[in-house]
């Protein structure tokens, strides 16, 4: 299992489009994927858990990834969450 701490720096943060291409690419990978903020955890390939959230630009977040390509899928959503 693989933990990471991510500052969002999407300038929309997370609305409705975004948190779709954030499902789309989490659901790119067969491990399981969490997003947690503020004691909240919701499974990133859910486009309702995600909208949940609430997230904003520069807010911090901690992405967890268990499974055969954890490492790829914690890396694929820093990248989006990043660079967009």
């Amino acid at each position: 299992m693989i933990r990471r701490t991510i500052t969002i720096e999407l300038e929309s943060g997370l609305e409705a489009r975004p948190v779709a291409m954030l499902v789309q690419v989490a659901s790119q990978y067969d491990s399981s994927i969490y997003v947690e903020c503020d004691s909240r955890r919701v499974n990133a390939k859910s486009i309702m858990g995600m909208m949940t959230l609430g997230l904003t630009a520069g807010e911090q977040v901690i992405v967890t990834a268990e499974g055969a390509d954890e490492e790829n899928a914690v890396e694929g959503i820093e990248k989006y969450l990043t660079v967009g």
